[in-house]
């Protein structure tokens, strides 16, 4: 029987690009928001949410420095506790992956916008 560590590794490497994808739809979905309809944009994003995946188990979100530490990050765990916020105020999150449909819509640019973590 493996152990609980090796199973943990087994599950992170599981992970695919395709998989990523999914997850980010689907988020979108629930949350009322699109995902970013840049692909190249998109794809860069996500493949750092699958690097942080395989690297800590989670999807932290690429865009912003994490501790590694679950409990720690788990406001910036995709998607990050702000987004929300974000998206109202700006029209998409921190990284630009999601958007909402009004930005989408009317073909927005993504800008960078202030941070809200620690603020």
């Amino acid at each position: 029987m493996a152990s609980p560590d090796k199973a943990k590794e087994s599950i992170r490497l599981e992970k695919t690009e395709a998989s990523v994808d999914h997850m980010v739809g689907l988020v979108a979905a629930k949350q009322g928001w699109v995902p970013n309809p840049d692909r190249d944009f998109r794809e860069r994003i996500q493949k750092g949410l699958l690097v942080n995946y395989q690297r800590y188990g989670y999807f932290m979100c690429p865009c912003r420095d994490g501790d590694g530490d679950r409990q720690a990050d788990k406001d910036i765990c995709c998607p990050c506790a702000y987004a929300k916020a974000d998206i109202a105020e700006y029209g998409h999150c921190f990284c630009g992956l999601y958007l909402s449909r009004v930005h989408a819509a009317e073909n927005l640019s993504v800008n960078q916008i202030p941070e809200r973590r620690g603020s």
